[in-house]
């Protein structure tokens, strides 16, 4: 068989976590690269290519997976997209499995499993400057006889070994013969529970299985394979006690024959060809593990990491983000005089550029965030992280596999819904959906500024408030793990299942790896976040434009004329000529920003926050910080420009904004109890930033999360996070205002 050298070669990277994988086929493409969805599904893939000196190669980057099983959505696209299953993915000509070289035994049970796909295979052995610092001598020829493939040691990071890979490439693009591996030999009961399988689902649902994906579905706990292809649940429940019954009756556990035939042709392959030193040598890493994974050192670095990062976040975007909020602001005064008609105009330019503005904004803490995260996973440090973490959620029924999710919920909760598909367990999985979101995201990280910077710095320092910043970015962690033990113990009743994790050797961070991953999660935030946020943001300009009173610009101005002459010694024909001749701008600019105060005011979306006040009243919110909080439900950010509105200082106002803190800390009561007494304090300010901390105020989340589960889960998520809120501004405000 051999590879037709008129279209590209296909080829398929598959391997376990944490083996290089992704390092390989960014070698491989030179990151000439697209990320798109499986058909279908919201699972991500990356595909790439290579322009070789024969031909084409079109590399498709797999999902990390441990095995074949498909317990999980994305180990299932794997076996389905090796399998040919997806109309617009050709088949693979040729899959390339990376193994840590390190590993081989444990990593050569997902090669055992690939060479019963029939596909053709080249094993990469990467990571092996590990194997030579060890010592371990490998006989590579005699390996690559007894499973009748190439092997090829590599070290993706160092560049060593991606020639020689190239090279083979390169051949088969000529006319060279494809390798195919040897496949394992099966017992006649498995060969008959096979065919049985294939059998009932051609009768049921009109699929022809391939033998590879009938032992899927046979050897795997939950028959998720089954449900992808369309096979019914029940006719297949009952295909496979059938089949599984010839199993047991031949003596093998139907759940565990696999395992066990596998790992018996593995002991048979590794016979004589692994070669230990006489006194094993301790890596680098391991001495590092043994302060980096302590239960209590361990735990404090990472602590002091994960501060380090937000103060870098906190720190280094500001500087971006007053520039793209610079522009913006450009943006939008061009417009401004470009459509005459009002409500066009105002669509357009608070409507559209706002939305638009409100999006790109964030971009500098999330690109930010996202080099950190690929940085600390460029160094093996994650790993750890997620090894510390399962000792923190295993009481709560999570793993450490919740972790990666949770963080990457930090920088924006939609990555880290998707990434929740790795997760194996269902129950689990769908726990963790509906916790992610209580992870501080970087929407929430304007409030926190605003707030922290007018009334906790002033009054106890720049050290405290970077704590506080830290410990609202901790709160919905602290809320989150209690909720996911609540969750498992009383409404799913998850059982604790055993953590799997690759545990990388620590390796020097290549930037350009990062600096890529930095710009695809901007690119993913963007593409499923951004379109959202900007209907939404079109959606609450018209709820806080209209209905529109057109005689309230003439009342107001009257009112501005009287207020103005009186406080500049002037009568009020004086006063009112001068605005009409435009010659004074402050005072134009005072009316503008009282005429958009009394617009949104007497908005549906003002006349609800007056409506609902009572409600935020236990938590010491006004009516205005109730309608901010209202407006700010499809984004967070948006109770910034919401509050500097209504105090007469414009929309385009941002955290830093030092007008906008100074009205804060002077505004009044205007009525009721407390009339007279300032609105904003320390109880008031920290009740507001418990709110947002766990409040459910991001329409793209909630959407995203209705596609990761369904909308039931999302109304849910709704529902508890908005009370949750409530319950925490309320405790903190009626508390803190006894001590402060």
């Amino acid at each position: 068989m051999t590879a037709a050298p008129s279209k590209p070669l296909q080829v398929a990277l598959i391997g376990n976590p944490n083996t290089g994988k992704t390092t390989l086929f960014n070698r491989l493409t030179g990151l000439r690269q697209r990320v798109g969805n499986f058909p279908g599904v919201t699972v991500e893939k990356v595909v790439g290519k290579w322009h070789a000196p024969n031909g084409v190669v079109e590399f498709l980057d797999l999902p990390g997976a441990y095995s074949l099983s498909a317990n999980s959505r994305d180990e299932a696209i794997v076996v389905e997209a090796l399998c040919g299953r997806f109309r617009d993915i050709p088949r693979p000509d040729l899959v390339l499995c990376v193994v840590d070289a390190s590993n081989l035994q444990r990593h050569l049970f997902l090669v055992s499993q690939l060479t019963d796909l029939d596909l053709p295979l080249i094993l990469i052995l990467n990571q092996w400057d590990v194997v030579e610092k060890k010592q371990i001598r490998i006989d590579l020829d005699q390996l690559a006889a007894r499973l009748e493939i190439p092997i090829f040691p590599t070290t993706a990071s160092k560049n060593r070994g991606i020639d020689a890979v190239k090279q083979a490439l390169d051949q088969i693009l000529t006319g060279g013969d494809l390798p195919h591996p040897k496949p394992i030999a099966w017992p006649v009961a498995i060969e008959s529970a096979t065919a049985l399988i294939q059998d009932r689902a051609r009768a049921d649902s009109g699929q022809d299985l391939q033998p590879a994906e009938a032992r899927r579905i046979l050897f795997d706990a939950q028959p998720v394979l089954a449900a992808e292809i369309g096979w019914n649940l029940d006719a297949c429940r009952s295909a496979l006690d059938q089949a599984r019954g010839l199993v047991q009756e031949a003596g093998f556990h139907p759940l565990a024959a696999e395992s066990l035939l596998h790992y018996q042709r593995i002991r048979g392959l590794l016979e004589g060809l692994i070669q230990h030193p006489a006194q094993p040598i301790r890596s680098g890493s391991e001495k590092l593990d043994h302060l980096l994974t302590h239960r209590v050192w361990g735990l404090l670095f990472f602590f002091t990491v994960m501060f380090l990062v937000f103060r870098s976040v906190y720190t280094w975007a500001g500087p971006i983000m007053d520039w793209i909020d610079g522009g913006t602001q450009w943006l939008q005064g061009v417009a401004d005089g470009m459509i005459s008609n009002p409500v066009l105009n105002s669509l357009l330019v608070d409507g559209v550029l706002a939305g638009v503005g409100s999006v790109i904004i964030f971009l500098p803490q999330i690109l930010i965030l996202f080099l950190f995260i690929a940085i600390l996973e460029d160094t093996g440090y994650m790993a750890r992280a997620a090894f510390l973490m399962d000792r923190l959620f295993s009481w709560c029924g999570l793993n450490g596999k919740s972790f990666v999710p949770m963080l990457t919920s930090y920088a924006c909760a939609i990555p880290g819904l998707m990434s929740t598909r790795t997760i194996e367990d269902p129950k689990a999985r769908l726990t963790t959906i509906l916790i992610s979101p209580l992870m501080s995201c970087s929407a929430r990280l304007p409030v926190y500024v605003l707030l922290i910077g007018t009334f906790v710095e002033p009054a106890y320092g720049p050290t405290v408030a970077a704590l506080c910043l830290f410990a609202f970015h901790l709160l919905g962690l602290a809320v989150a793990v209690p909720i996911a033990w609540a969750i498992n113990r009383f409404w799913f009743k998850t059982q604790r299942r055993p953590f799997v994790l690759e545990m990388p050797a620590y390796r020097r961070p290549r930037l350009r790896n990062s600096l890529w991953r930095m710009f695809a999660g901007g690119r993913s935030f963007l593409a499923r976040a951004g379109t959202m946020i900007l209907g939404l943001t079109v959606l609450l300009w018209f709820l806080s434009y209209f209905p529109r009173d057109p005689q309230a610009g003439e009342s107001v101005r009257a009112d501005v004329i009287a207020e103005i002459a009186t406080a500049q010694s002037m009568t009020e024909p004086e006063v009112e000529a001068v605005f009409d001749a435009g010659a004074n701008e402050a005072w134009t600019a005072l009316y503008e920003h009282r005429i958009d105060a009394h617009y949104l005011e007497n908005s549906y979306l003002g006349q609800f926050g007056r409506t609902v006040q009572p409600i935020f009243a236990p938590a010491g919110f006004d009516w205005k910080i109730t309608v901010g909080v209202l407006a700010s439900f499809p984004a967070r950010e948006v109770i910034i420009a919401t509050l500097g509105m209504l105090y007469h200082l414009g929309s385009d106002v941002d955290e830093e904004s030092t007008d906008l803190r100074e009205n804060l800390t002077r505004a009044l009561w205007e009525n009721g109890p407390r009339a007279g007494q300032p609105v904003f304090t320390i109880p008031v300010a920290l009740a507001i930033m418990v709110f947002f901390a766990l409040c459910m105020q991001c329409g793209a989340t909630l959407v995203t999360l209705a596609r990761e589960s369904h909308w039931k889960w999302s109304a849910l998520t709704f529902v508890y996070m908005t009370t949750l809120a409530w319950i925490g501004a309320v405790t903190t405000y009626q508390l803190t205002r006894l001590f402060l």
